[in-house]
């Protein structure tokens, strides 16, 4: 995983697979989140194969915290059986996902 900052967004770059073996990775990679200093997250999504409950349950989790704190996350690069996950669980409807993570800065 790799961990950016462009113009005040983090942006995390994850890579393979998202299941329960290495969803406490990107747990620890998100910003906690702070009403004081509003967090803005990008997960790109565009090399991760696989992901399974325990990653869409992260994300969730990620989300409400954000929007808790005034901030938010979007995904970017999202595609493939991971598309398919992302969209059969619904969370395509609660998180903003975008074709690039440029896309997602820019909204």
């Amino acid at each position: 995983m790799v961990s950016t900052d462009i113009d005040g967004i983090t942006v995390l770059g994850l890579d393979g697979e998202v299941d329960y073996q290495s969803v406490g990775a990107l747990t620890r990679a998100m910003p906690v989140a702070d009403p004081t200093e509003p967090h803005r997250v990008v997960v790109d999504m565009s090399r991760v194969t696989f992901m399974d409950s325990s990653g869409v349950n992260a994300l969730i989790a990620a989300h409400q915290a954000m929007r808790g704190a005034r901030g938010w996350l979007r995904l970017a690069g999202v595609r493939g059986a991971v598309l398919r996950t992302v969209q059969l669980v619904g969370l395509d409807s609660l998180v903003s996902c975008h074709a690039t993570v440029e896309e997602a800065l820019t909204e």
